[in-house]
Order: structure tokens, then C-alpha cells, then sequence
């Protein structure tokens, strides 16, 4: 299986440990424009009917083949989520938020460690899997305010020099990049008076200045604080439903940089959102 080499490891992991120059003025420029081309990925993609999970595309022109009041139609983004935890079986809440995301008609779910078992992640596999997306999101626990060993392996791989950065690395500029995440502890403990000290939006900088250097529009994560002392299983389910919304809204373009730019995590108030 393809395994990128050393030179695809950004930020650490042998090679090109770190990015260049060149890779830096890139992102600086990137950055400016992610937005814009992420809002025009919006008003320009055809629009989309779907009957329950299989889409039909209606190009944009044809505005009298569209109907004009039906909750069907929507602005389709392809969202992909990249699910990552080493052992589902004992997670309750992350389990349940996977099972949301499967089943949001138009959302492609991939379990990596029931993929890569033996953390052989197939690159180029991966790569024309994120090309043919426009919102990428990692769903994970918060282990040690990080990610779990394989979704780390495969950004090491997958986000490689020349495709994902660098010189001729444009491949994801205009995608969107985005958390979602269980942590053990409460909202009260990320914060300047908390144990953790810092914000949750300060510990997803790394994800957010990946997102950068990608050309990635990087939006607030999505977060279930607290996720260990959820006993109650409508708790679970609320969150598990507030998920489902906020990939149904990332995938009809209601969530855009516009609409979630003010919040520090996506699920504080969907209906502020729109959802």
C-alpha cells in the first residue's frame, strides 16, 4: 500500500520537518482566499434533490426544474467525516455520535481504525477521498488535547508536501476543516480560571493552522463537553441529535464561515446558527 514517504510529513515525522518559506507566504496567502473560494463553492455547485439517500443532480440553470418550496432542495456540500477512536466499543457518546452521522442522507462516514487496523493507511486512497469532498470533519475523543494516535498518523501521511502544501500543495484550498469532539471535562474547566487553563478554540490552534497552510476554511469545532458523566441517555441522544443537525446544515450550506464565525463551538446555539 502507498505510504507517502517521509517528504509527505508535515510538521514533524522526518523529512521535511516543517514547512518552508515558501510554505509559509503560501498559507499567509491561502488564508485570505480560503474563505472566498469556500463561499463560492457555495453559489456555484449545482444544485442537489435527494429521496432518502441517493442524490440526483439538477444542473443550476434549469431553474424550472427546481422547486421552489420543497424541503428537499438544497445547496449540497459533500461532507466527509473521518471518525478515530481506538476503542469504540467502550464509548458511549462517540458511538452514538457516529451512528448520527451514518445516518445523515448525503454525509460519507469512514471509520479509520476499522480501516486501517494495522495503521497501513493507503494515501492515495485517502487523498481522492478528500478531493471529492468540500467539508472535511475530524470526529474524535480529546485525547490529551490531541487526537487519537491514527488520526494523527494520517495527517502525518495523507496532508503531504506538494498536495495538501508547499510548492504546487493546493489540492484542498476552499474546503472546510472542522472538529467534532468529546471531552472528559466540563466546559467550565477550558478556560483561564479552569484546570485546563486554556480555551478549547486556543488547544484546536495545531488543527486550525493546519487548516491554514491546507487553504482550508477552518470552522469552530462542534464539542460535547463532559461526555464521561453523560448517565442519562436523553443527554446522549440530545447531543446526538445536535450533531446530525449541524452536518445536515453543513451539507445544505446554511453552515458557512457567515453563519458560525462568531461562535466558539458550532452546537452553543443551533438555533442562533439556523438550525
Amino acid at each position: 500500500m502507498e505510504q507517502g514517504g517521509f517528504h509527505g510529513r508535515a510538521a514533524g515525522g522526518g523529512g521535511q520537518l516543517c514547512p518552508s518559506d515558501d510554505g509559509r507566504r503560501q498559507a499567509s496567502r491561502a488564508d485570505n482566499a480560503a474563505a472566498d473560494v469556500f463561499r463560492r463553492s457555495l453559489a456555484s455547485r449545482s444544485r442537489r434533490t435527494y429521496e432518502s439517500s441517493r442524490f440526483v443532480e439538477v444542473p443550476a440553470e434549469c431553474d424550472i426544474l427546481r422547486p421552489r418550496r420543497s424541503s428537499l432542495l438544497v445547496q449540497s456540500q459533500r461532507v466527509l467525516v473521518l471518525f478515530a477512536h481506538p476503542a469504540v466499543q467502550k464509548s458511549r457518546v462517540n458511538r452514538r455520535l457516529f451512528a448520527a452521522a451514518q445516518s445523515v442522507p448525503g454525509v460519507t462516514t469512514l471509520d479509520l481504525y476499522q480501516e486501517y487496523p494495522d495503521f497501513q493507511i493507503d494515501v492515495r486512497s485517502e487523498q481522492a477521498r478528500l478531493l471529492e469532498h468540500d467539508v472535511i470533519v475530524f470526529q474524535h475523543p480529546f485525547y490529551w488535547y490531541s487526537s487519537p494516535a491514527l488520526l494523527k498518523e494520517w495527517q502525518d501521511l495523507v496532508l503531504e508536501y506538494g498536495f495538501a502544501y508547499g510548492r504546487n500543495g493546493t489540492r484542498l484550498r476552499g474546503k472546510a476543516l472542522l472538529n467534532a469532539i468529546t471531552t472528559g471535562g466540563s466546559e467550565e474547566a477550558y478556560a483561564r480560571t479552569g484546570h485546563n487553563y486554556f480555551t478549547m478554540r486556543e488547544l484546536l490552534t495545531p488543527f486550525e493552522q493546519t487548516a491554514r497552510l491546507c487553504g482550508m476554511v477552518y470552522l469552530p469545532p462542534f464539542v460535547v463537553h463532559g461526555a464521561i458523566r453523560m448517565t442519562h441517555t436523553a443527554e446522549v441522544e440530545r447531543a446526538a441529535d445536535d450533531y446530525a443537525r449541524v452536518l445536515a446544515g453543513l451539507r445544505d450550506g446554511r453552515v458557512t464561515t457567515e453563519t458560525a464565525g462568531s461562535f466558539d463551538r458550532l452546537n452553543a446555539d443551533l438555533t442562533a446558527l439556523g438550525l
